[in-house]
Order: C-alpha cells, then structure tokens, then sequence
C-alpha cells in the first residue's frame, strides 16, 4: 500500500513503523490539511490526528477522491456530515473507535454479555474505562462505543461521566494514570457477587495494525464502513 498519514503524533510513529515493516510505503506524513498536492501519492490515508482537526481532515481526503480511515475520537457530532459527504462523492470511509482486533471482538462479547445480563435486575451495570494522562477526551470513544451497545438493550437514557449508574443513564467512570495505553471494564455487580469483563491493551500495537487492516480492505470499496464490516461480523 501507499500510504498517507494524517496525523503524525504516537499512533502516527506507530502505524508507520508496522506499515514499512510489511513492505508498506508512506508517502506522505502530514501534519496539516491533505490537499491534492501532498496527498496526491496516497492509494489511502489513515487519519489520527486531534478533535479539532479531525473533520476537516476527513473532509479533505474524501473531496480529493483518497479513502480514509479514521481513528481520532471526540469529533463524533460532526460524523453523520461526513457520512453524507462520502455517499455524495462515492468515496470510501472507515471510523472506528478503537481498530484493535481485540476490541472489536471485546465489543461483540460486551453486546452479548449484556443482553444476558438485563434479565436480572439485581446485579447493577458500571464502566470503568483507564487511559494514559495524555489523553484529550474522556470518556474515551471506546467506552463510549460500548456504552452505545448496552444503552439500548438496557433501555437507558444514555450515559453519563460518573462512578455509578442511576437516575436510568449509565455510570461510565474515566481514570487518567501514566503510561496506560488502554483499559476497558463493564461490570455487573450484585450483592452476593460480581462479574466482570475486561480488555487490557498493552501497547499501541493492536490499534495500529488494525487500522493497517482496515486501510487494505478499504482500498478499491465505496461507501462507509465499520470495523464490523472489516472483520465480517455483520
């Protein structure tokens, strides 16, 4: 693959050197806007960037003609605009929250868990999500990925910031601590005991080579896309 990188901070540094370890050449590292000039190379780009130039970023990729995989989070309100942007231009669009493959399959194991759990109103649902104290947004959009799938099945009203579940939104607690690249908790907590299902990411390794994957697969598709999609879970 030729690859642009929008975006060069730590998940940046880290695709690339997954990327050219498998024989992928980056083309472009960008730290500003793509244009047709600096971009012009790229068969795709893969976007970490920040919130605040996230859309604008993806934007650009898809008006220029480039598929695009998205990984930076908190830019979630502009989302459907891009949607309707790429199915306008027939152009390819991948956003994940996290690519790792070990989340995705913590996420189809979080749906399930929770749809047996909701016949037992004694045990009480939480989240718990740790990120390294870099990190801009919280709660992170993996939590928020997960909350996204119990809501529903739990007829919540949403989520809340908050060390507990109450008033029907659901508890997701963000704790900021050095050097943790990721950690992921629900829990279902009663009075006579407790379950809990956890992912551990120890490196930045599973969300890079994820996105290499979903880069791959992208190129040649047209429309928008999940990590469901890449993965074949749908």
């Amino acid at each position: 693959m030729k690859i642009a990188l929008v975006g060069y901070g730590k998940m940046g540094k880290e695709i690339e050197g997954i990327a050219i370890s498998q024989g992928h050449n980056i083309v472009a590292k960008l730290e500003e806007k793509p244009t047709k000039e600096n971009i012009k190379d790229a068969e795709v780009a893969i976007e970490f960037s920040t919130p605040n130039s996230a859309y604008e970023n993806v934007k650009a990729c898809i008006e220029i003609g480039i598929p695009v995989v998205c990984g930076t989070t908190a830019w979630l309100d502009k989302l459907e605009d891009i949607k309707k942007l790429c199915k306008k231009e027939n152009g390819a669009f991948i956003y994940a929250s996290n690519y790792s493959l070990g989340v995705n399959l913590f996420f189809e194991i979080n749906k399930r868990v929770a749809e047996i759990m909701q016949k037992y109103p004694e045990y009480l649902i939480h989240m718990e999500e740790i990120h390294h104290t870099e990190k801009k947004d919280a709660p992170s959009g993996t939590a928020i990925t997960l909350a996204e799938e119990i809501i529903p099945i739990y007829k919540f009203d949403g989520w809340k910031l908050s060390y507990k579940t109450e008033n029907n939104k659901l508890g997701i607690e963000a704790k900021r601590v050095p050097n943790v690249p990721g950690t992921h908790k629900v829990s279902y907590d009663s009075e006579v005991d407790k379950i809990e299902i956890k992912h551990i990411a120890h490196s930045r390794k599973g969300f890079a080579s994820g996105a290499l994957i979903a880069a791959q697969w992208l190129i040649g598709k047209k429309g928008v896309f999940t990590m469901k999609d890449v993965l074949g879970f749908k």
